[in-house]
């Protein structure tokens, strides 16, 4: 069978137009679906709704940033950031291609307003935190970088993909949605049910309030630049117990960490990196102090992956570090 896949592609729009062109070129003569702003309706109070329908039906999400923040939505971020952030809860893969200079962008395609200038900054700082990003200058370096990223993501993260009906049999095709829907009832109920798993103890564990040293390194347009982070282990959980609520596997897990231990050693540059080593370490500590259980479980997708959630000591010790006390 083959497959095309259904790229959402996001970007400012009146100061992207040739860039735009020139991606979604690309992407049909790779045999993939673009989607974008291009089919949204006009209407403000449709728009999100549609947005999101769009997302929902994608496999990929490639983000393009120039020298624009974009359209305000009504909850005081650009439509192109909450785009972002919808993909990235989704768990999608992201593909992010930021300009390399955006102080030489003309100033008619750029932010003059200094809050807008400082979002747009803090917005491609978010963007290129935990992942490899690509940069661009000229609109004609874009279609080389969309094809050699996207190729590389497809093959190293095949997503669902489309095929033609015809294409299918009903009975592989009935098969198969069987198998989806079973997939997704086991991860509800999963996500859902509590397990009661005995805690292992461990003799002369360390506490909460004992330091652990983590390892990274973080890349920039400089190279490479080496780092560590001292932090409690009532820190580490801190940054990560919201995000184990939804049920997230490893990967995201340690992309959290990551970007949260970055943000607090000041580091500057994108595809921040941690040890693995270490990262195995944290998990199995945090499980050993009865905070967090460990599944592994088949995806969607057909493969097996390590989820994290709370244990109820866990959830406990989470809304007491991470809500806020009344004012005496």
């Amino acid at each position: 069978m083959e497959k095309r896949y259904q790229v959402f592609v996001s970007s400012t729009f009146a100061d992207l137009k040739e860039e735009r062109r020139r991606v979604i070129q690309t992407l049909m003569e790779m045999d993939c679906i673009p989607a974008g702003m291009e089919l949204f309706p006009a209407a403000d109070e449709e728009q999100w709704a549609f947005i999101r329908r769009v997302i929902d039906d994608c496999d990929y999400y490639l983000l393009i940033i120039g020298g624009r923040y974009g359209s305000i939505t009504p909850d005081g971020v650009s439509y192109t950031e909450k785009e972002y952030d919808y993909a990235v809860e989704k768990g999608m893969k992201v593909l992010a291609l930021l300009h390399d200079k955006p102080e030489d962008i003309p100033a008619g395609k750029s932010e003059l307003d200094p809050t807008l200038r400082a979002r747009l900054n803090a917005f491609r700082e978010k963007a290129s935190t935990g992942r490899l990003v690509r940069f661009w200058n000229r609109a004609e370096d874009l279609p080389g970088l969309v094809a050699l990223s996207l190729s590389k993501t497809i093959k190293t993260y095949p997503a669902i993909g489309w095929v033609r009906a015809n294409s299918v049999s009903n009975e592989e095709l009935l098969t198969q949605l069987n198998q989806l829907r079973q997939d997704n009832e086991s991860l509800r109920e999963a996500a859902t049910k509590i397990v009661s798993e005995p805690v292992v103890r461990v003799e002369g564990l360390a506490g909460l309030d004992e330091t652990f040293v983590v390892h990274g390194h973080s890349s920039s347009q400089h190279g490479r630049r080496d780092w560590s982070s001292t932090v409690s282990w009532r820190e580490i959980f801190a940054y990560i117990s919201p995000y184990l609520v939804k049920h997230p596997h490893d990967s995201t897990v340690k992309d959290e960490l990551t970007s949260s231990l970055a943000q607090r050693e000041r580091r500057d540059g994108y595809a921040h990196r941690i040890e693995d080593q270490e990262f195995q370490t944290i998990g199995l500590q945090l499980k050993a102090l009865g905070l967090v259980k460990q599944q592994y479980l088949r995806a969607t997708d057909g493969k097996m992956y390590l989820f994290w959630s709370l244990s109820a000591e866990g959830e406990r010790l989470m809304m007491q570090l991470r809500t806020i006390p009344a004012k005496k």
